[in-house]
């Protein structure tokens, strides 16, 4: 391509108030001279011509194809009824359509469903980042294909910065129908074995008018009733345990309803214990009765009843009972009226002296079976005749005593059972051999009940800490007083905190501390989930997994420590995901309670139609009235309008890649400095003619 360029020496008003002056000048020689001043014309012009320094440009220019680009919806609310598979044919069909266009290079862009599942579908955002190295000129035009659903609509087609067309092909039909739960307030925490309410609304669109709500918690159905639809409705649910309480409210599905995954919203509620109640009785005032206290005490959430027995019944000294300043013991009050009021109850160095009945033993007995915990802890009284394995709690109790004390220094260890167990697993130090942390010195010899495995053991391997369920309750021994002196640092101390909190918290029954479990959370990386499976078996089931609707997958578990095994997996689906392991059930929530995806999910020609139109393109639906989908075809057109009643057109453009360019200077080099001295030579001879003429 040739084409003609000036580079001036100097600036072009220089040039131009030189070009005027030289024009008054030849005015003035026109009228002085007549016609032999055109010579001097051409002589100046010239001089003009060599500044102003013109060249021919001789480009070597490429053409190139304009880019379409044709953004394809793979969000979530495309992901429904017949919606997949018409995205994919149509997208196939416009493939192959592009390729008869030998003026346009196709750029698909596949726009996923967003990481955490609630910012919506955002194809413009996609289309900006995939256009970022496309030149303005090169875009002839835009194809969206989408359910119309779409959160990032630029407000004006000034904004939208692009300009070429904008076509739009929205799948989905008319006439669809839906029924959603939307959840109104949704509480995140509750108190444990307190009431919550949650209020939700069903919506629907094609609908009866009333539908009925199934709720469940822990995968448990709990309750069902019948709602009328487009009106808030309020739920009561009863917080049953620490930890996640999973909350699932279902309504009934439409008969064709456009999908049923909206039909579930899922709560993942976190139970918190308002105040723990416990209940420390100690038989008498001893080193390690402090150590119990402060540990207790130190607990914000721990309501602490204390008492010590300082004066048996026995004792007979002649001491007025008027003049005595000790509080009797309500023993009635405590273990009759309001013994159903605590979390737990402890026995430290608790000798039977007749302080209690046996008919209150056997409250205790009744108060852990329904559900209440006990911890005894022992010491040389234990092995004694007046031992609580005496009395009517032995039929609870997982151990014991053969009437023996041992008195000599060691160091307490962890059984095989104890390094799976949740309360001892990992205890600092238990990693070295022998253990590093100090010497207990006392320990009851006593011998565990079948099926009781200790966790903790002393010298000879004899029974340090056994653990035991009793129908719903659960009962701890702890045969040795001595726990105080890792507290009080005898020897550097021991993980004397880690070791009694854990235990306290496995008797109230912290999720976290089940010998049996299975957990799933969301690991804050997207969509990626962690599962944990907590056994005392040397190996774990595998778990199966099964999403809103897609099928089940078994997921293999890897060894982490001693007794967890764990693996993790991404979640393909937004909502409520089942995990199944043996007897086991878990459940995980995935994304937002109310996904933005699944709340709108009817297909829409309405909103982007005035930004389509805008831009000179159009906005069609796909599926035809006989249910089958029509594709447009495609025009590449150079100006008129770009859309027709079965048509969608592209605007082209001249777009070339310079491959090489020549430059011929035309007022610079010899022949330029031989024309001026031509035209200053004639101009002599002729004016010199001129002047002997006359």
């Amino acid at each position: 391509m040739l084409s003609l360029s000036f580079t001036p020496l100097i600036p072009w008003p220089v040039i131009t108030g030189f070009g005027v002056l030289v024009a008054v000048f030849i005015v003035l020689a026109f009228a002085a001279r007549g016609r032999t001043a055109i010579l001097r014309a051409v002589a100046l012009g010239l001089v003009l011509l060599a500044i102003a320094n013109p060249s021919l440009v001789r480009e070597d220019r490429e053409p190139v194809k304009d880019i379409a680009a044709i953004v394809v919806d793979r969000s979530g609310s495309q992901t429904l009824g017949d919606r997949p598979a018409m995205t994919d044919a149509v997208r196939a069909e416009l493939q192959r359509r592009f390729g008869a266009l030998t003026n346009i290079e196709p750029r698909f862009i596949d726009v996923p469903d967003a990481k955490d599942g609630d910012d919506g579908t955002k194809l413009f955002t996609a289309l900006s980042q995939a256009l970022a190295d496309v030149p303005p000129d090169r875009l002839a035009g835009v194809v969206m294909l989408t359910d119309g659903v779409v959160h990032d609509i630029p407000a004006s087609v000034a904004a939208l910065g692009i300009k070429a067309p904008l076509h739009v092909l929205v799948t989905g039909h008319p006439d669809e129908r839906d029924r959603q739960i939307k959840l109104i307030e949704a509480p995140r925490f509750g108190i444990v074995g307190r009431d919550l309410t949650i209020r939700a609304e069903v919506m629907e669109r094609g609908g009866t008018g009333s539908a009925t709500v199934t709720v469940r918690r822990d995968g448990e159905e709990i309750g069902r009733r019948t709602f009328p639809t487009g009106q808030p409705f309020s739920l009561t649910t009863k917080i049953e345990h620490g930890g996640p309480n999973v909350v699932e409210i279902e309504v009934e599905p439409l008969p064709g309803e456009l999908t049923t995954i909206n039909n579930r919203a899922v709560l993942p509620i976190e139970g918190i214990r308002e105040k723990l109640r416990v209940l420390l009785v100690s038989g008498e005032p001893h080193q390690g009765e402090r150590t119990w206290r402060n540990l207790l005490k130190s607990d914000a959430n721990v309501d602490l009843v204390h008492f010590t027995i300082l004066r048996p019944p026995e004792k007979q000294d002649g001491t007025p009972i008027s003049e005595l300043s000790l509080i009797a013991f309500p023993t009635r009050e405590l273990f009759v009226q309001k013994i159903k009021d605590f979390d737990l109850i402890i026995f430290d160095r608790y000798a039977n002296q007749s302080v209690l009945p046996s008919a209150y033993f056997d409250n205790i007995v009744r108060y852990v079976r329904d559900g209440g915990a006990l911890l005894i802890a022992a010491g040389p009284e234990f092995a004694s005749s007046a031992s609580l394995s005496r009395t009517r709690l032995s039929q609870i109790l997982p151990g014991e005593p053969n009437g023996r004390v041992v008195e000599q220094p060691y160091k307490a260890t962890l059984t095989s059972t104890g390094t799976r167990h949740p309360v001892t697993r990992a205890l600092p130090g238990s990693d070295a051999s022998p253990p590093a942390w100090g010497d207990w010195l006392r320990i009851v010899s006593a011998q565990t009940k079948a099926g009781v495995q200790p966790i903790l053991q002393g010298p000879n391997a004899l029974p340090l800490l056994a653990l035991s369920r009793e129908e719903k309750g659960r009962v701890a021994l702890l045969l040795s007083d001595h726990a105080w002196l890792w507290a009080r640092g005898y020897q550097e101390g021991g993980p004397y905190l880690d070791l009694l909190r854990r235990l306290g918290h496995w008797l109230m029954k912290e999720p976290a501390l089940e010998e049996e479990t299975l957990r799933a959370q969301m690991t804050g990386h997207g969509r990626e989930v962690r599962v944990e499976r907590q056994t005392m078996a040397e190996t774990a089931e595998p778990v199966t997994v099964k999403g809103p609707t897609g099928p089940e997958r078994t997921l293999s578990l890897s060894p982490a420590e001693p007794g967890l095994f764990t693996t993790t997996f991404e979640a393909t689906e937004l909502g409520l995901h089942t995990l199944r392991s043996g007897s086991l059930i878990a459940f995980v929530s995935v994304g937002p309670p109310n996904p933005r995806e699944l709340t709108d999910v009817f297909s829409d020609t309405e909103r982007l139609k005035a930004l389509a139109e805008g831009t000179g393109g159009s906005i069609r639906r796909l599926a035809d009235a006989g249910g089958g989908t029509v594709v447009p075809r495609l025009q590449s057109l150079r100006s008129g309008r770009l859309a027709g009643a079965d048509w969608i057109g592209f605007r082209p453009s001249d777009s070339a890649v310079i491959r090489g360019v020549e430059v011929y200077p035309l007022a610079l080099g010899l022949w330029a400095l031989v024309a001026l001295a031509g035209a200053v030579l004639a101009m002599w001879l002729v004016e010199g003619r001129r002047g002997r003429a006359a």
